[in-house]
């Protein structure tokens, strides 16, 4: 004799239970293009083509009207960036002078690292450094060290690009 538990029982129950409800059926459902619809008579006037094997999930989203409107809305018109709504205004003198400021950090950094550069290049010495200490014995340590100022030289000059590129964006005096 077998001794049943009562979750095991429960789910004897609720699957005998199961059985005897008709299973109910998604309706059949038309692709028309990159739309869906379950109206047969509307597939069928539009040519649709009949979906089978597995559920159709559809997520309703903004007409393709309502979406360029808002954009166009958003854009003004215009090519012109705009400020979120509710930012602070900031009268066009005090504006200039943050501008000001902007570039003259930014044209500090371009000058430390085009002199951090400079010195690179002349240790790198055409990728020819100068031995040090283990390195005499250790060629592998002076190919590393080799390999990383090359690395390091690298990364300045995109600092340096970068940084040229803010201050080209930034308005002319």
């Amino acid at each position: 004799m077998k001794i049943l538990t009562f979750s095991a029982l429960a789910a004897a129950v609720s699957a005998s239970m199961l059985a005897g409800m008709p299973a109910q059926a998604q309706e059949r459902v038309w692709r028309c293009g990159n739309e869906y619809t379950n109206n047969a008579a509307d597939a069928q006037r539009r040519n649709c083509k009949l979906m089978e094997g597995g559920n159709v999930t559809v997520v309703q989203g903004a007409s393709a009207a309502a979406r360029s409107a808002a954009s166009a809305s958003a854009s003004g018109g215009s090519g012109a960036a705009r400020a979120p709504a509710g930012s602070p205004r900031v009268e066009s003198a005090e504006q200039r002078q943050r501008d000001s400021d902007a570039r003259a950090v930014l044209e500090a950094e371009l000058q430390k690292a085009q002199a951090r550069q400079a010195e690179l290049q002349r240790e790198y010495n055409n990728g020819e450094p100068e031995k040090q200490g283990g390195e005499a014995k250790n060629y592998q340590k002076y190919l590393d060290r080799v390999a990383d100022m090359k690395a390091q030289i690298a990364r300045n000059e995109s600092d340096i690009a970068g940084l040229q590129r803010e201050i080209s964006r930034l308005p002319q005096r």
